[in-house]
This record gives C-alpha cells, structure tokens and sequence, in this order.
C-alpha cells in the first residue's frame, strides 16, 4: 500500500485548497473519501483490494480516476470536470493541485446539493411518479447508446454472471450464523445456482439480442440526484452519476440488471408503487422485453450486492462503531429482500 499518510487529515482543511471553500465534509465510501467543499468535490480512492478491484498502488488508483471520467460522461458528463493531483511540497504540506512531488490523485466534480439526493427525498416523500418516469426516459436512452459488442457481451456473458455470483457468496460466507440466519442464507445460495444452471439458454438469449451493454452498474437512489432549483454551476434536473469504472464485470452487463437495481432500490425504501412505474416507464421508452422471472432474479443479485457492500464496513478500520451498526442493520434488511425475491423465481 503507497496511500500517503496525512492526505486525508489535509484535505479536512481549508489551506489545501486552490479556491475558497466552505464547511468541508468527508464522506467515506467502503472505497473512497469524499470531500465536499462548497461548490466542488473531490474523490479520492481508498487503497483497498477487494478482488474485484485493486486500488493499492498510486499508479492504479490514477488510472482508475481516469477511468471514472470516461465512463461517467455519457450519463453525467457536466458533473465531472476531471482528474487532479495532490501535491506535498518540500515543507511537507500536502495540497490539491499545488508545488512538488504528486502523492495522490482526486477526481474533481461539480457539488450539488445534498438534500436533492433521491435517496434522502424518498425518505422524506418527496419522490414523485414524474421523477422516476423522466429517470427511467434518461437510463433507456444511456442504454441506447452505451458501448456494446463481442469486448462488452464477453465481460458481462453467462460466464460473468455465475463469477459475480461466486464471489458474492465467498465473500459474504462469514457472514453465515452471525449477521444472517445460516439455514436462510443456504436456501438462497440454492436458488440462485438452480437458476443460473437451468436458465442458462435464457441469458444466452440476451446475449445474442445484445442485450449486454456498458451500463451505469451502480444505479441506485444515492446515486441520483433530483435538483429542483438551479444553482450557480448547475442546473435544475435528473443527474445520474458514480457510474462503475473499476471493473468491468460489474459495469459490462444486462441492461436489465441496472434497471432491477434502482426498482429493488425502490422497493427497499418501501415505494413498491415507483418501482413498478420505474420499470414500466423504462419498458416504454426503451421498447424493451423479459421474462418477470429474470427481473427478479437481478432484484435479488442487487439486494445481495448491497448486503455485501454495506458488510465491509464491519471490517473497516476508516468506519467508525455508529456507521458500523447501522451497517449492520443494513446488512440484515438487504438479505431480507434478497430472500424475498429468491422466493419468485
């Protein structure tokens, strides 16, 4: 691991910044700080390895940054503004984009406010079925457009699916008997491996259909934002962001499977009713078709994701023991819902 020690105390602080900035805020991700500024964040990438991704050398973690840029154009581009460097000098202070040696990289995005996050306006109520209709128009025509083709259809085939799987499972075990029930959690590990292995003709199918595509990979009410009322570098509307850049496994996929995220999303917030719409309002405007089973098999692979995401944080030595309960939480309410879909298909 080369992450410099101090980057993050630095960022906390007004001086390491180029422009003036307002209450500074860190976020953490179980792969990234986020720090909001005022008008500008900056995300920087943990040193982390989880197998599916591997930010542990600076050279990687640049790349990735890059890689975040790119992928997140064609759905947000006005947001991300690109990659910069942190610098420390011979003094030893650490800066964004200041004198001396680079020790770190951050991508740079446009801040928007934290109360238009649609994750925080479902909470509230205030997610309406106009939203999730203009959502669903916004990802069908992403999708229209995303990168498809042998490369991608590789990256997200049949193959993939069973390897997400896999992983999920191996990485989730130690979570059998302690977080959740044993004997819940091997009926849905059955469930999902019957399927895989009797629909397989089924995802061949989409896969001829070209049905794979370089999706959003994350899309879910935290990574949407609702904006009412413009601001001074942004405009009122839907915008999608925090595309999946480190792995394309996880982005390289049916575009059927970033749907079911944001519907199982929905649902997990208990708006079954905007759910429903969601997915309805993206069938008519993508012109697209599946069997219910299928969708509810990807509803429960998204459940199943979260459950594991919000578990590396119980792990974290960054988390601290009030998030790490309220991951806990989490962790028992997604496998839940995972369980309740693996009973539909």
């Amino acid at each position: 691991m080369d992450f410099v020690e101090g980057v993050v105390e630095a960022l906390l602080k007004p001086e390491a910044y180029s422009h003036e900035v307002g209450e500074i805020t860190l976020i953490q991700t179980h792969i990234s700080f986020v720090f909001l500024t005022g008008d500008y964040v900056y995300k920087v990438k943990k040193p982390v390895d989880f197998g599916f991704l591997d930010f542990t050398t600076l050279e990687k973690r640049h790349y990735y940054c890059n890689e975040e840029i790119r992928v997140n154009r064609a759905i947000a581009g006005e947001l991300y503004l690109g990659v910069v460097p942190i610098t420390r000098d011979e003094k030893g202070d650490i800066r964004l984009e200041g004198e001396g040696e680079v020790v770190e990289y951050a991508v740079k995005m446009v801040q928007l406010p934290q109360e238009a996050i649609m994750k925080a306006l479902l909470q509230q109520g205030k997610v309406y079925l106009s939203d999730v209709e203009d959502i669903a128009a916004r990802v069908a025509k992403f999708h229209a457009g995303a990168a498809r083709g042998a490369e991608v259809t590789r990256w997200g085939a049949y193959e993939q699916v069973v390897k997400n799987w896999e992983q999920n499972f191996e990485q989730t075990a130690q979570l059998k008997g302690i977080e959740v029930d044993e004997q819940e959690y091997e009926a849905l590990e059955a469930k999902v491996r019957r399927f895989l292995r009797e629909k397989e003709e089924l995802f061949r199918e989409r896969e001829k259909a070209e049905k794979i595509r370089e999706c959003h990979g994350d899309l879910h009410s935290g990574n949407i934002f609702i904006v009412r009322k413009p601001g001074k570098l942004y405009r009122e509307g839907i915008y999608i962001f925090d595309a999946i850049e480190f792995f394309k496994g996880f982005s390289c996929s049916d575009v059927l499977a970033d749907v079911a995220f944001l519907a199982m999303d929905l649902d997990f917030h208990r708006r079954q009713d905007l759910s429903e719409a969601f997915v309805s309002a993206y069938v008519a405007a993508s012109r697209e078709s599946f069997p219910e089973a299928l969708l509810e098999f990807y509803k429960c692979y998204r459940a199943f994701v979260r459950m594991k995401v919000e578990s590396f944080k119980l792990f974290d030595a960054h988390v601290g023991k009030e998030e790490k309960e309220a991951a806990r939480a989490l962790v028992g309410e997604y496998f839940k819902l995972a369980c309740e879909y693996a009973s539909r298909f």
